[in-house]
């Protein structure tokens, strides 16, 4: 099946995984426009700011043709990408966009300063750990029984899927190690 990925280029790290995604022979393009999305087998919601981008998710109309789009592809939401796909967040800022049942805590490992780098443990692959970017982290508070916890770090949660889409609270579009992109792109049902 020929995939063209598209990745949201409203703000954020969207080149990233445009640059990871192109490496692995994915066929990518930018998605600024509701019908830009008519091209796309699949969506990564990238990380940046989480109140910026829900607000020009709105402003550019893209809320509902997300919301729409995600009822039969696959969506993919990394850091503030993750938290746009709770269904609920810790902030009255945000508007979610309820694409997978959880609830999304912002900054939950701390500002920009406490930024780090760890190993975590994938549950497809628990023999090499992830190099995992945590740059002003989300984490994941309540989640759904239908929820799949796919990497943890420190028995935290910080990788989740169901169905089509995965949302998680690191950058793993700063590696050079494709196993989550392959894991996603692998995993469409």
């Amino acid at each position: 099946m020929n995939k063209t990925v598209g990745v949201l280029a409203l703000q954020g790290a969207y080149q990233k995984h445009i640059e990871i995604l192109r490496a692995m022979g994915v066929t990518t393009c930018t998605v600024r426009q509701p019908h830009e999305l008519n091209d796309c087998s699949a969506l990564i919601i990238p990380g940046g700011e989480s109140t910026t981008i829900s607000l020009l998710i709105q402003e550019y109309g893209l809320y509902q043709a997300i919301k729409v789009f995600a009822k039969k592809h696959p969506v993919m939401g990394v850091c503030a990408g993750m938290i746009m796909m709770a269904t609920e967040v810790d902030d009255e800022r945000v508007t979610p966009l309820g694409l997978l049942p959880f609830t999304a805590l912002r900054n939950h490992y701390g500002r920009q300063l406490h930024s780090f780098t760890a190993d975590i443990k994938l549950i497809f692959d628990s023999s090499n750990p992830f190099p995992a970017f945590f740059i002003r982290a989300p984490g994941f508070g309540k989640l759904s029984a239908d929820i799949k916890v796919i990497a943890t770090y420190h028995d935290e949660v910080v990788m989740i899927g169901s169905g089509k889409h995965v949302a998680l609270s690191f950058h793993p579009e700063l590696t050079n190690d494709t196993r989550i992109h392959d894991y996603w792109l692998s995993n469409f049902n």
